[in-house]
């Protein structure tokens, strides 16, 4: 009886510390930058994205710059995806008076270009 219990506990751990790695910047992801200026002529709208990071088990902050950092990862390999390479009015709704108690999710979303240069 005592194994499978110790066995449950560990599984159920590993289980958990999966869930709480964080965003990690695919080969596309790397490619997409955030800017401040609207994108020009040159650039073509391809639609809205978000980016997400779970903060269930680390908290709001984690190792190297923490859930925004996962959130603007998942951001830009999202962007990848869908064949962008600009984000731009990029915005953070979920951080507010609530994520400084409880750890919510952190959350960006912004607009994505694909820019000729």
């Amino acid at each position: 009886m005592r194994v499978k219990v110790c066995a449950g506990i560990v599984g159920a751990v590993l289980l958990l510390a999966g869930c709480s790695s964080s965003n990690e910047l695919t080969a596309g992801g790397q490619s997409v930058r955030f800017v401040e200026d609207k994108p020009g002529s040159e650039c073509q709208l391809l639609g809205t994205a978000t980016g997400k990071q779970s903060n269930w088990l680390s908290g709001q902050h984690g190792e190297e710059g923490g859930s925004m950092r996962g959130a603007a990862n998942a951001l830009r390999n999202q962007a990848a995806e869908m064949g962008g390479n600009v984000i731009y009015g990029v915005s953070s709704p979920t951080q507010g008076m609530l994520s400084s108690f409880v750890p919510t999710d952190s959350e960006m979303i912004g607009q994505v270009y694909k820019c000729k240069n």
